[in-house]
């Protein structure tokens, strides 16, 4: 970061707007420059004063330790007060440059996202949401299907290129068919092969029964809440609320907006079978 001394230097009297994605949202300070450039800045701004300085006081009859002092104070009060923030301020565009230009690389980078869509249980679907992705240049990386009542659920894992927006993405599922789109950021964990990390799950489940809340919480991306809580009847209508047998007390998971399907349901379900059998072994 800046040093104290600039940090009233904010996006807010820029003169520069494009640099403003560059500022700290919470103090408005910007990322210190690379060393290199600084000091070739600094060094810009300060050998003129210096000399400047050196020339009108080195000429006069004054006595050594006068000159000495006087040099001493002026060059150093210049170059903090003056120099340094005004380099800041006029070789911004360069002192940043580097920065500015890994922030545009990130923002034009493909981005990762999770989607969930209800379509209908017909042929073509799916070819018609992949189409309205193709549009926008979205690659769809993954896809699981469970099957609901009156269609099938979706769950996607989209790349999409930078600049595309949560908003775009939803439309573009709308668009091609789909009901109740739903789209969240995500990282390469969401890539890990599903069956996969279910038997990672398991075998977790199976080593410790006391695994059991956390891991059926992550199997499903949910929320474990107290059996005891009262519960929302309209949650419960909307399916958002998965109550499931289990011991030593029933498990309950939420996940707001985001309905549990039957197969969703029937895993955790094998997931406390597991759970009970191992500790029943143990």
């Amino acid at each position: 970061m800046d040093a104290p001394r600039t940090a009233q230097i904010t996006p807010a009297r820029d003169s520069h707007p494009a640099h403003a994605d560059l500022a700290c949202e919470v103090c408005g300070r910007y990322p210190e420059p690379p060393k290199v450039r600084l000091t070739l800045a600094n060094v810009a701004a300060m050998l003129p004063i210096e000399l400047a300085v050196h020339a009108a006081v080195v000429g006069t009859e004054w006595p050594l330790p006068l000159k000495v002092l006087l040099l001493a104070a002026t060059t150093t009060a210049l170059v903090i007060w003056v120099a340094e923030p005004s380099v800041r301020r006029l070789l911004r565009s360069w002192l940043h440059a580097p920065a500015l230009r890994r922030r545009r690389a990130l923002e034009v980078a493909p981005a990762l996202w999770r989607a969930r869509v209800t379509l209908p249980d017909m042929p073509g679907a799916l070819e018609r949401i992949t189409r309205a992705l193709a549009k926008l240049g979205v690659n769809v990386l993954s896809i699981q299907s469970q099957p609901v009542t009156g269609g099938v659920v979706d769950a996607l894992v989209l790349s999409a290129p930078g600049g595309l927006t949560e908003d775009d993405l939803h439309d573009a599922l709308a668009h091609g068919g789909g009901a109740g789109p739903r789209v969240w950021p995500t990282t390469p964990l969401a890539l890990v092969d599903g069956p996969t990390h279910a038997l990672s799950l398991a075998a977790r489940v199976a080593a410790n029964p006391a695994e059991l809340p956390y891991a059926a919480a992550e199997l499903l991306g949910a929320e474990r809440v107290s059996a005891d809580r009262p519960l929302d009847p309209e949650a419960v209508a909307r399916g958002s609320i998965l109550k499931v047998p289990a011991s030593p007390e029933p498990l309950v998971l939420v996940r707001p907006g985001e309905p549990f399907t039957p197969a969703e349901s029937a895993r955790v379900s094998r997931l406390a079978e597991l759970a009970e059998a191992s500790a029943l072994r143990g």
